[in-house]
């Protein structure tokens, strides 16, 4: 009895380490397979969802989370996360996504007749998700009250009707394009243009929609890369507003390209708005100057900056502002595009000739819009550029760029690594030679703004000087004497030290490396000669907006400067 007792024993306690082996097994294989799975079903609903994407006549977009309370299209569900088309505004979920596709049209660049010059074409309504604050183009009530898929908006005009006051007569009616229909590039017109490049006629300005007299097309040029990384946005809200064909993304198509629409759009009559920093302004002037080069002159834009940089100096001097981060909205913006005045920009040819008795190099040639520097600022910069280059992902916060340039400005201060730059260089005005106070840096000014928002021309405003200007085909010079003096020249503690104004500046070095920078692409340079001289306009639009409290104080007194010299003569 003891022996059955003790194997029956011992039979149980293997029973029941096998079981306690198998359900620990269980614990931890069933969850890995239950993560696998997800994961396989993950992906495959990716890959089906990109296929969608692929195939659209949409512009579809996938978003973990919307920001305010949407309504599936198709289901009118709520939702909190799906798809949504940056052209027309639809918002679905991603079961109905398929579905959705074959039951609504986007926005159509172009319509399929052939319309003439005094063309119209009807109202495109989609239902539900209307804007916030939206007024009834019928009884003037707010739209979009009520928690559910409700109300109707035009893809075009953006006006906004409740379902109750919608007519029959609504959706057959002219859509007038609404508030911007001064900038917006009707389908019809495309397709008239279409028909008369098929029939090999170029007489486009006769082909003017609804025969407006002011009316303005604009052109977006965004360059998702620059800055804090905005571009992204502001193309969707663009595509929404405008004509998705109006509207570009430079990380995809050069602007040179881009910028061949204008070819097809009335003579003097296109703006373009540039949605980057300084250097992606530049780029965008380069291609303008090849239209000049193939004989375009006349559908050259006028540019506007929307500027995502880090400086942003050009744009603070042409009243665009120092920085964007979606504190205006983008309505505001198209707004401030049409009321913009035109002006013109000086830009300049440096040339930099390498020294040497054997020297079989070309020499390097830039395009300068906003200013040439030699010493602490341009040092600042080429550690910048050097320490993004290595680590790029750091560097998508404005805050962020600025900081380490505060970084390598307080480490300049330490070691002065650009001191006796008069001992260094021989500086020429007008072929005129300068005579050099202790200086460790050089700057050659063609905007009003340097440094990110400092006025270094006018320094602290104490001083009379000759006014600084643009478009007026002459560069201020200007020197420091390290980086300490620039930040004091930058709160407004300092003066620069005010070397003159030339149409030709021409600067010597005679030895050793130094860093130089023109708008902000700086390099190391050894012994050579720099020469600036004129180059050409370009074509840019100033905004009249509110000004600064330093943009006040500076224009008063230019004009107290002004009303002294009327008085002198």
């Amino acid at each position: 009895m003891e022996g059955t007792e003790s194997s029956g024993g011992t039979s149980s306690s293997v029973v029941a380490d096998w079981s306690l082996v198998f359900w620990t097994l269980c614990s931890v294989i069933l969850p890995v397979l239950i993560t696998l799975w997800c994961s396989f079903q993950r992906s495959r609903r990716q890959v089906l969802i990109r296929d969608i994407f692929r195939k659209s006549k949409h512009d579809w977009h996938y978003t973990d989370l919307f920001g305010q309370p949407s309504y599936c299209c198709v289901c009118a569900q709520h939702i909190l996360q799906g798809a949504f088309c940056n052209c027309c505004g639809l918002r679905v979920s991603e079961g109905c996504l398929k579905k959705a596709d074959q039951l609504f049209l986007c926005k159509e660049i172009m319509m399929r007749g052939n319309g003439g010059a005094h063309s119209s074409m009807p109202h495109h309504w989609i239902r539900g998700n209307v804007p916030l604050c939206s007024c009834c183009m019928v009884c003037r009530q707010q739209c979009g009250t009520q928690p559910k898929l409700c109300d109707y908006r035009c893809v075009w005009c953006q006006y906004t009707v409740h379902d109750e006051c919608m007519m029959d007569c609504l959706k057959t009616e002219e859509c007038t394009l609404g508030e911007f229909r001064d900038l917006i590039i009707p389908p019809y017109y495309l397709s008239t243009i279409n028909q008369m490049r098929k029939d090999k006629r170029t007489n486009y300005e006769k082909v003017v929609p609804y025969c407006r007299k002011h009316w303005m097309p604009v052109i977006i040029l965004a360059n998702t890369r620059s800055g804090n990384n905005m571009g992204e946005t502001l193309l969707g809200e663009f595509k929404i507003l405008l004509n998705p064909v109006q509207v570009f993304d430079l990380s995809k198509i050069a602007p040179a390209k881009a910028l061949q629409l204008c070819t097809l759009l009335p003579c003097n009559a296109v703006r373009v708005l540039v949605c980057g920093g300084d250097g992606t302004v530049g780029w965008v002037l380069d291609a303008i100057d090849e239209m000049k080069i193939k004989g375009q002159e006349r559908y050259i834009p006028q540019v506007a900056i929307l500027p995502l940089g880090t400086g942003n100096d050009l744009s603070n001097t042409l009243g665009w502002g120092a920085g964007y981060a979606g504190e205006v909205p983008v309505e505001q913006i198209l707004q401030n595009v049409m009321e913009a005045d035109g002006i013109k920009l000086d830009r300049w040819k440096v040339q930099v000739t390498n020294k040497g008795y054997y020297n079989l190099r070309k020499p390097k040639v830039f395009t300068m819009n906003n200013y040439f520097s030699i010493g602490p600022d341009a040092l600042m910069a080429l550690n910048f550029h050097a320490h993004r280059e290595k680590t790029p992902s750091l560097f998508s916060s404005r805050i962020i760029n600025k900081a380490v340039y505060f970084f390598y400005g307080t480490k300049d201060c330490l070691v002065q690594e650009c001191k006796d730059l008069n001992k260094k260089v021989e500086l020429e005005l007008d072929g005129e030679r300068i005579e050099l106070p202790n200086l460790e840096g050089i700057i050659v000014l063609n905007i009003g703004y340097w440094g990110g928002g400092c006025r270094l021309w006018e320094g602290m405003g104490d001083e009379p000087y000759p006014l600084a200007r643009h478009d007026d085909g002459l560069l201020e010079v200007v020197g420091v004497h390290g980086s300490f003096h620039c930040a004091q020249i930058q709160v407004k503690l300092a003066n620069p030290v005010r070397l003159g104004q030339a149409h030709t500046v021409r600067l010597i070095l005679k030895s050793s490396k130094m860093p130089m920078q023109v708008d902000g692409e700086p390099w190391a340079q050894g012994p050579c000669t720099v020469t600036i001289t004129h180059k050409t306009h370009a074509l840019m639009l100033y905004h009249s907006g509110e000004q600064t409290d330093d943009e006040a104080s500076s224009m008063s007194e230019q004009d107290h400067v002004r009303e002294q010299t009327d008085e002198d003569v």
